[in-house]
């Protein structure tokens, strides 16, 4: 457990020590945008002017494999607008399909065909296997209602939402799959935002008694004036439904922060699956789990609730990884226009420790509305390094000087292995791109190559995705997990790989980002090592597998508990 957040000065030496080590030479990834050609057409559908807090916040996307082919597919959220949504609203998402043949990149929309036909107003997507049939099953978010598309094979999907327990209600932001009680069922945790009535919205620029301006300009209202929503607690049955337990589990939120994006994750290595909860203008959570069913709130003993000033910030997505190979998981956020997104030391007893500044992803992130967001090796070279989509809530910005702008760039960071970072945006090619606000993003290996590609939901417009095309000697691994005693996705298996004095390891999660969905399968770099030395994967059923000297440069199948696994070679594109 969380003991103190001071640092003793013998830490802050090893601190000091480390990050005046060189640096290695950057060589920066490289990035196709291949939206048009790859078929992703279906614009997102909000309102010019973002009269309404609900037109500004819908942007998820997420990658699935949905007929099991081992070619990640995308789902991607429709959102809507309050007259369409009056009207009956959207179809909640649309599903591409990926079709290309002979190494060409390439989907198609089958959202009908596939069954996705409930509408509402969509926000964010997660991927698990909710009744363990080895099938990938979506939920999506949205305003006043949920959908669970179970998955019935090739594609093929069954609104079971009010058999299952799930339709929610309220304003549901992002969700996230974790097995909290190790019963081998993934449960839901959902954030929800804030409570509106559809039919009296604040009006554009408030009123007298609750303007909402900046500066002169009228623009949406909200969170701020508005009551929060509790968040949500789902516990898997085991039988297709599930019961809501909350407030029983101690993560209720009663208090109505503005929850933005969940996520599952075991920082405190005691193989049990804690809860970070990102809000917007407020204090965000960590919930402990006491493995009986309830948590237990460490968010200020932590250090996470707050920035390293004590303030707390408008965060919107999150993700978790052991950025600098110490052997625990690190947190990292983004927030809103001047406020700098927020990397979280983990310090094992001592907490966690803001080092933003110091890690220089402050100064760069500070005049930009974060979004999704991931720790990722984009060049295989064995540390994850840091990518974020920016875009601001207001289009309204661009009138006010100094303010900011609507239309914000995609960064892209370089991990130096020395717990700091490098702002490679532009050797990237990143900041040529049209600038856009931009809100969920999704990562995974899209062609199977060992690279880690990009799937971006774009609010105004159809989605982006980035192919990765860095050119280097660098090898990878991707592990594809199968749960048995776990939960079939295997959410929340914890892979270590040891290559030489390579020592890394991940989770899989089901949701995170900003309301998005990464790749089940989780993708190490392996800078120039050919073999894996060692591989341990620990199951959330407490069962562990260790494999020796496998090959890298392939997608392994691991099915818990057999002692072969199957090996796949990458695709050469």
């Amino acid at each position: 457990m969380l003991q103190r957040r001071a640092v003793p000065l013998i830490l802050l030496l090893a601190t000091t020590t480390l990050a005046q080590k060189p640096a290695p030479k950057i060589s920066a990834p490289a990035f196709e945008d291949v939206s048009k050609t790859a078929g992703l057409t279906v614009p997102h559908l909000s309102t010019p002017d973002k009269e309404y807090i609900l037109d500004s916040m819908s942007g998820g996307i997420g990658f699935i494999d949905c007929d099991n082919d081992g070619r990640l597919d995308i789902v991607a959220v429709n959102g809507s607008t309050v007259d369409r949504y009056l009207k009956g609203g959207d179809p909640m998402v649309t599903l591409y399909h990926q079709d290309g043949k002979h190494g060409q990149v390439h989907f198609t929309d089958i959202t009908e065909q596939a069954g996705l036909t409930r509408k509402g107003w969509s926000m964010g997507v997660a991927v698990a296997d909710f009744d363990n049939d080895g099938l990938p099953d979506i939920y999506v978010t949205g305003f006043d209602g949920n959908v669970l598309y179970r998955n019935l094979g090739n594609c093929k999907f069954q609104d079971v939402t009010e058999k299952a327990g799930l339709r929610a209600g309220g304003f549901s932001a992002g969700a996230a799959w974790g097995d909290y009680d190790r019963d081998g069922y993934v449960d839901l945790f959902v954030a929800r935002y804030v409570h509106l009535d559809i039919q009296h919205l604040p009006p554009l620029g408030g009123n007298k008694q609750d303007p909402c301006v900046i500066l002169t300009i009228n623009v949406q209202c909200g969170p701020l004036g508005l009551p929060g929503e509790t968040d949500l607690l789902f516990h898997n049955r085991g039988d297709g439904t599930f019961e809501e337990v909350s407030q029983q589990a101690g993560v209720a939120n009663p208090g109505g922060a503005y929850g933005m994006q969940p996520l599952w994750f075991d920082y405190d290595n005691d193989g049990w699956p804690d809860l970070y909860v990102a809000n917007d203008v407020g204090a965000n959570y960590l919930y402990h789990n006491l493995r009986n069913g309830k948590f237990e709130d460490v968010s200020l003993l932590s250090g996470t609730a707050v920035d390293g000033d004590g303030k707390p910030q408008g965060t919107m997505g999150v993700d978790a990884a052991d950025f600098d190979h110490d052997g625990r998981l690190d947190l990292f956020v983004t927030n809103y226009a001047f406020q700098p997104d927020t990397l979280y030391w983990n310090q094992g007893d001592l907490g966690f420790q803001d080092i933003s500044a110091s890690a220089h992803l402050a100064q760069p992130t500070y005049p930009y509305v974060g979004w999704g967001t991931a720790f990722a090796d984009f060049d295989n070279s064995g540390w994850p390094d840091l990518f974020i989509t920016n875009g601001h809530v207001f289009p309204q910005v661009d009138f006010v000087k100094g303010v900011g702008s609507y239309r914000e760039p995609i960064q892209l960071f370089h991990n130096n292995r020395d717990r700091t970072f490098t702002d490679i945006s532009h050797d990237s090619g990143l900041d040529a791109l049209p600038l856009l606000s931009r809100r969920g993003a999704a990562f995974g290996d899209v062609n199977n190559d060992g690279k880690v590609d990009v799937a971006i939901l774009n609010i105004d417009g159809p989605p982006t995705l980035l192919i990765n095309r860095t050119q280097n000697v660098n090898h990878a691994v991707l592990f594809h997990l199968i749960g048995t005693k776990s939960n079939k996705a295997a959410i929340g298996a914890r892979v270590t790989v040891t290559a030489g004095n390579l020592v890394q390891f991940n989770e899989v999660r089901g949701g995170g980002s900003y309301l998005s969905q990464n790749d089940l399968r989780l993708h190490f770099g392996l800078a120039g090592h050919t073999v894996m030395d060692k591989v341990e994967i620990a199951w959330p059923s407490g069962e562990k597998d260790v494999f020796t000297a496998l090959p890298a440069d392939a997608i392994y199948t691991i099915t818990e508990g057999q002692s072969t696994p199957q090996r796949t070679p990458f695709a050469v594109p």
